[in-house]
């Protein structure tokens, strides 16, 4: 085993790759190789890729394009690509870049440390376990610091959305042991965990295929009596699938933070149709009326997808509409993306890309004033927030309140008398807002 060379490693795309990087990273970590954030300096460069849309398949080969070069000027000897853009791509990835070494799936991270070591025995290593049967779970090594984290409670996806390569890249959809999760979640508060971000494909159907249930609302009753992390915040919960019980142990669990991310895509039926997303217009008005009307003090972010294929002038108009009739909380857009492989690519009436640009900047900016007006409420309240440390360029400390979750919402820089630790709770007075962050004084 080759244990003195140094791995340089870059994680793109979302907390769920994050993970699988973390998990890799704490297998090298243990085999005893060097970890090095300087890629000059590495031997070996590992790329966990991301390749669910257009733009980040770009980043991800470019990057692989970028890197290529240090093996000319730097000590690199090696190139691993990883993840969703080597699991979908494989064959394009080995044919137009020669300088990759290895190429492995997303199921083959409990494999790094031997597909590391086979790099110098071999000329080309691939590594492809299968995805519906490897360990979902694995010890971390954290890439940020430890007071926030991302635990993945199951993998996979069942839904098959019409745009969407999930599935094919991750396969079907599989839950973790609530016993799994809660043994994770304990080591990670020992190590100082104050917030805790619940994530999968599909969060509210959590346990359906273990317990013949949705057993999220257990889950949370467990995670609750079992540690005292105080914040504990839902991502990707499906409008179709938050139950009365979900809403209830929101309401009533203290530890439970009043947000969550519950993806739309879109409110016209014929377009969710289309995209083969289960409910319909009705199905998400009554989710968001009862979740306000139960909480009302309720986050409720989402996201919307434009210039799908087919969509009429006037079906993007009643999802603008639809926008700024229910002012959500936290609102992103994304403009269509066509995929091949999904049902998508081949339908009828593809949309313009410039088309789908003036949707997506229309649509957002009717939400920057929504914004504007939800961020405008909290100035004169007393807002608890998690110190995240000090903004130099600032001069003042920054940190996120309930109602911004951590890397995709805003902020909230706020003036202290005294010194403030990383990780630190802290009463903040807000005095002023802006579209997106929040500016105040620490109160006693």
């Amino acid at each position: 085993m080759i244990k003195k060379l140094k791995i340089g490693f870059v994680s793109l795309g979302c907390s769920k790759n994050q993970i699988d990087s973390e998990i890799m990273l704490s297998y090298l970590n243990d085999a005893g190789f060097e970890l090095t954030s300087k890629e000059q300096q590495a031997d070996v460069i590992i790329i966990n890729t991301c390749g669910f849309i257009g733009d980040a398949k770009q980043e991800s080969y470019e990057l692989i394009e970028s890197l290529s070069n240090l093996k000319n000027t730097a000590n690199l000897k090696k190139i691993i690509v990883a993840g969703c853009l080597a699991q979908r791509y494989k064959e394009k990835i080995l044919e137009q870049y020669p300088c990759v070494d290895a190429i492995m799936g997303v199921g083959s991270i409990h494999q790094i440390v031997n597909i590391v070591n086979q790099c110098f025995e071999k000329d080309k290593v691939c590594c492809f376990e299968d995805n519906t049967k490897s360990s979902i779970s694995g010890t971390r090594f954290l890439l940020n610091e430890p007071y926030s984290a991302y635990v993945r409670i199951s993998e996979g996806c069942n839904n098959k959305c019409t745009y969407c390569t999930i599935p094919s890249i991750r396969g079907i959809y599989r839950s973790r042991t609530k016993e799994d999760i809660l043994q994770e979640i304990k080591k990670l508060e020992r190590s100082g965990l104050k917030e805790l971000n619940l994530i999968a494909q599909d969060t509210s159907i959590y346990g359906i295929d273990i317990y013949k249930k949705y057993a999220l609302p257990e889950l949370l009753k467990l995670i609750s009596s079992e540690t005292d992390i105080p914040w504990i915040r839902l991502f990707y919960c499906y409008p179709d699938k938050i139950t009365d019980e979900l809403i209830s142990e929101m309401k009533n669990n203290p530890k439970i933070l009043h947000y969550i991310d519950i993806p739309i895509q879109h409110i016209n039926d014929s377009v969710l149709k289309r995209m083969n997303r289960h409910g319909n217009r009705k199905t998400i008005e009554n989710v968001i009326s009862k979740l306000r009307s139960e909480i009302p003090d309720i986050v409720i972010r989402t996201t919307a997808i434009v210039g799908f294929p087919g969509e009429t002038e006037e079906e993007f108009n009643e999802l603008a509409d639809f926008v700024d009739e229910i002012k959500f909380n936290r609102f992103g857009a994304f403009r269509y993306s066509r995929e091949d492989g999904t049902p998508a690519y081949n339908l009828p009436d593809q949309i313009d890309e410039d088309e789908k640009i003036n949707r997506y900047e229309y649509i957002m900016s009717i939400q920057q004033a929504i914004s504007l007006d939800y961020q405008r409420s909290f100035i004169g309240s007393i807002q608890k927030v998690l110190c995240e440390g000090f903004d130099d360029e600032k001069n003042c400390y920054v940190g996120r309140n309930y109602a911004n979750a951590p890397d995709i919402d805003g902020l909230v820089y706020f003036s202290s008398k005294k010194a403030i630790q990383t990780g630190d709770f802290v009463n903040i007075k807000i005095k002023d807002s802006d579209e997106y962050d929040l500016y105040g004084v620490q109160v006693e």
